[in-house]
């Protein structure tokens, strides 16, 4: 039986329809969607939130004991940067996980005509996590690298490379194959896939920026009161106010959802890009077609 819901993705699309497409895809199947992402990104969400927690009472109790400070300075910055290398390596597997959650569920959905298996998906992430973060590890060191010879190659690279993870993903391929493949995906297309993805970021950017307000309005009001205390350190007992921590972890939680926007529409401007080049939907659809008729 056909899915009238079922959203193709293998077909050309202009900006304003993947840009659609993308948050018709998220009202359709955000029950499932998410399910999907928190069954499998869950525990290492509830981790990273927990890091965000500890780092802001720790920078507090730190930067409040003027005397530590002053008796040990290499202790405090030893123990900050600790702490952020901590928050980096969580956050890295966490955005890892939802990408591969996100990119295997549109996987799922296609291959199911819109019944995405949550087994599958499952399956699937965790078989190819290693190759997933080598080929992460790869664009970050290339688009760094460029961004370091004057930001136009690096921009350039953060582009074309932001198709590697569907191309791994959609057409099985390894880490070397998915990232050369990116260029030959994105010739004579770099603008018009710098310009979805640019009106996507800017998005996402303002509608994080909303969920922010309540933590930037919360802290100004707190340090409006704090600046009466003769104490300077009195200000960093604001990362203790268990309402600015809530605020905070609330914002970062609403962050967490958006991003899965660009992951979303970047799948979108790789099978556009790809119809374009390679017509695999057309020659799908042709032989549907024709073994319909045969039956």
């Amino acid at each position: 039986m056909d899915n009238n819901s079922f959203i193709q993705f293998k077909r050309e699309r202009d900006l304003g329809t993947i840009i659609s497409d993308t948050f018709k895809f998220i009202r359709e199947n955000w029950k499932e969607y998410f399910l999907t992402i928190l069954k499998i990104v869950g525990p290492i969400l509830a981790v990273s939130l927990a890091f965000i927690v500890f780092y802001m009472l720790a920078f507090s109790n730190i930067f409040s004991d003027k005397e530590s400070i002053q008796n040990n300075p290499m202790g405090a910055i030893s123990t900050m940067f600790s702490w952020v290398a901590g928050i980096i390596f969580v956050y890295t597997v966490l955005y890892t996980l939802l990408s591969m959650s996100s990119l295997y569920f549109i996987k799922s959905y296609i291959k199911n005509n819109g019944k995405p298996v949550f087994a599958e998906v499952k399956e699937n992430v965790f078989k190819n996590i290693w190759k997933f973060l080598g080929l992460g590890i790869l664009v970050t060191i290339s688009v760094m690298f460029g961004m370091m010879l004057c930001y136009a190659p690096g921009i350039y690279l953060a582009v074309a490379l932001s198709l590697s993870t569907s191309i791994m993903i959609f057409e099985d391929k390894n880490v070397g194959d998915s990232f050369s493949h990116s260029f030959t995906l994105i010739k004579g297309q770099w603008w018009n896939t710098f310009g979805v993805l640019i009106v996507v970021w800017l998005l996402i950017m303002v509608l994080g920026q909303v969920f922010s307000v309540p933590a930037f309005i919360y802290q100004m009001v707190q340090m409006g009161t704090i600046e009466n205390d003769n104490d300077p350190t009195a200000v960093f007992s604001l990362f203790k106010d268990p309402i600015y921590l809530t605020l905070t972890i609330a914002g970062y939680l609403f962050q967490f959802i958006l991003y899965s926007i660009p992951l979303i529409s970047a799948v979108f401007i790789y099978f556009d890009l790809n119809e374009q080049k390679n017509l695999t939907g057309t020659f799908e659809r042709i032989d549907n077609l024709g073994n319909s008729n045969n039956e």
